[in-house]
């Protein structure tokens, strides 16, 4: 293993710096998947975070913020991370460019132009979109980004534009829609309709632009508070059009300086898919871009009784050979509630969260599925017959269901116990299991085509859980010595929340997409899956291992607290 640490900041040869990368743009996708599967470590902030001004002017909080020196340099600025100028293709640099929308409130600027003669050059996007700009984005119903708002310093353009205010009244696209006051001038408030049903507001004043694109969000100021995200009131509109910097505030960034060409800002709330308060210390993620390239930082929020960040348990207790991992401190004592929800007795679910301590974590291997990652979680007591018998209690009224041919009956749990292990397990009807109903001991009583052999197992102070029982079979072979732990190739003494295989992780994904798309009877997908998906996956898997590490001694100081993030070859 290599002791040089990895900074996206250094300023190194592209042979080198093609190494760097693959965790940048998969971590985001890692931490959404572990999002889900952390359910017990719910906390509350230690205080609530301040009430933003965007808050108080009546805006929802954005999920997503872009703060750029120029639009359209942005895609270009992205490929010049070489791990993405290789797993990208040219198609990405040009998808704006044919992008329906974007051609549609192009032709229909164009129309308005030629048909109102207005003297306005064609390359009038160009120029729009070639200015500093500060985009929040908010995600739709589905989970994705979708609504946005846009404030553009139009520089020398502000004169180019208002020939358009002119033909406002007599177009049948683009209307005056309503008035609101900047600094006691009245500025009109414009609707363009475009691609027939679509349309988008702007108004401007000075050297701002303002563009909103769901003119629905839209709202006045003091008619009722904001209830769901993109809602935009007429007072935050001034207030931007003013020049007030509303959207930093809100993921604790002071403003962009110009050194700063290009700054990404997501919030929790996207990349945990609305599980964001099972993992409470995160808050964010941030990618910036300056003349040595990008650097990338992790936001952490301030917990009450903060817990210990020491993953080293974890990772000696994790098998070797994971295609990603994730960790994370355990506040387990606000459990209580959430499994009680789940069906535990209070007493049990009381006397579990007492026993929970340290650290928990999540690993993914690609022997395995998608969906069966192993669970490692730290016990303050290593040998207790009472913890166990609670354990036991937990798991048989958590795990299984009532099994169709087996009427008001689940599969019985089997329970064994050598030296110091203690384990339990149960047979759960699943068409996504990994064993074939055929090979079950009593085949007709399987519902489906599939089943699981969900496993929980106590080794010492050590906790083990997943779907896939042969991973808690490894690890108990791990934690007895019989088998290597990640502790043997990871960083020995860094902070290291994440570690990524591309290798494995390619493996695992190609898995997981052809097995979803039978070629008999998706044949067009999957055609499509091995002309154009899998080449990206066999170029990712040709870089090599990472290790994510925070600074040493890092814990959080209160909201939104930007920690850089150094990725280390191993």
């Amino acid at each position: 293993m290599s002791d040089k640490t990895v900074s996206p900041a250094a300023d190194a040869p592209a042979a080198n710096t093609s190494r760097r990368w693959p965790a940048l743009l998969v971590g985001l996708c890692l931490v959404a998947g572990v999002a889900g599967g952390l359910g017990w470590f719910l906390n509350k902030p230690k205080a609530p975070p301040a009430e933003l001004a965007s808050d108080k002017l009546g805006m929802s909080r954005p999920d997503g913020l872009l703060e750029t020196h120029s639009l359209s340099q942005l895609p270009k600025d992205l490929l010049a991370v070489p791990f993405l100028k290789e797993t990208l293709t040219e198609d990405f640099v040009f998808y704006y460019e044919a992008h329906a929308d974007r051609l549609g409130l192009i032709g229909s600027l164009r129309r308005i132009i030629y048909e109102h003669d207005l003297k306005l050059q064609d390359s009038l996007i160009e120029q729009l979109f070639d200015q500093p700009a500060d985009v929040a984005l908010w995600r739709g119903a589905d989970g994705r980004l979708k609504d946005f708002l846009l404030v553009m310093d139009r520089g020398g353009l502000a004169k180019v534009l208002e020939p358009l205010a002119k033909v406002a009244l007599g177009d049948t696209q683009l209307s005056r829609l309503s008035e609101i006051k900047v600094a006691g001038d009245v500025v009109p408030l414009y609707q363009l309709t475009y691609n027939n049903s679509k349309a988008l507001l702007f108004a401007s004043h000075g050297d701002k632009l303002v563009v909103l694109s769901n003119p629905a969000k839209l709202y006045e100021a003091g008619h009722g508070p904001v209830d769901e995200p993109g809602m935009v009131s007429t007072e935050s509109l001034e207030a931007l059009l003013g020049g007030q910097k509303l959207f930093p505030e809100a993921f604790g960034l002071p403003p962009r300086t110009p050194e700063v060409k290009q700054r990404l800002s997501v919030n929790s709330s996207v990349l945990a898919m609305g599980y964001q308060r099972f993992i409470p210390n995160f808050a964010g993620l941030r990618f910036d871009m300056d003349d040595k390239g990008w650097h990338s930082f992790l936001a952490m929020d301030e917990l009450e009784s903060q817990p210990d960040f020491d993953f080293k348990p974890i990772w000696q207790a994790m098998p070797m050979g994971a295609s990603a991992c994730v960790t994370l401190p355990l506040a387990a004592e606000q459990q209580k509630p959430l499994l009680v929800k789940l069906g535990a007795e209070e007493s049990v679910a009381q006397a579990l969260t007492e026993h929970m301590a340290g650290a928990a974590g999540l690993c993914w291997y690609a022997d395995s599925r998608l969906y069966t990652p192993l669970l490692v979680a730290s016990l303050n007591d290593d040998d207790s017959a009472k913890l166990d018998g609670d354990l036991g209690n937990l798991f048989g009224s958590m795990v299984g269901a009532y099994e169709g041919k087996v009427p008001d009956q689940a599969f019985p749990v089997v329970e064994k116990q050598e030296g110091q292990t203690h384990q339990w397990q149960r047979q759960v009807s699943s068409n996504f299991g990994p064993y074939k109903a055929k090979d079950a001991e009593q085949p007709d009583a399987i519902t489906g085509k599939a089943f699981m052999r969900v496993s929980l197992a106590r080794h010492g102070s050590t906790l083990l859980f997943s779907l896939d029982d042969k991973l808690v079979d490894k690890a108990l072979g791990t934690l007895d010595k019989r088998f290597p732990p990640m502790a043997d190739v990871v960083p020995k003494d860094l902070l290291m929340p994440i570690y990524f295989d591309p290798d494995s992780m390619a493996q695992l994904m190609q898995q997981e997409t052809l097995d979803s798309l039978p070629q008999d009877m998706e044949p067009v997908f999957y055609n499509a899956a091995q002309t154009y998906l899998i080449p990206k996956l066999r170029t990712l898997g040709g870089y090599g291992k990472y290790a994510l590490t925070l600074p040493k001694g890092s814990e959080p100081d209160g909201h939104w607290q930007w920690l850089p993030l150094e990725w280390k070859a191993l």
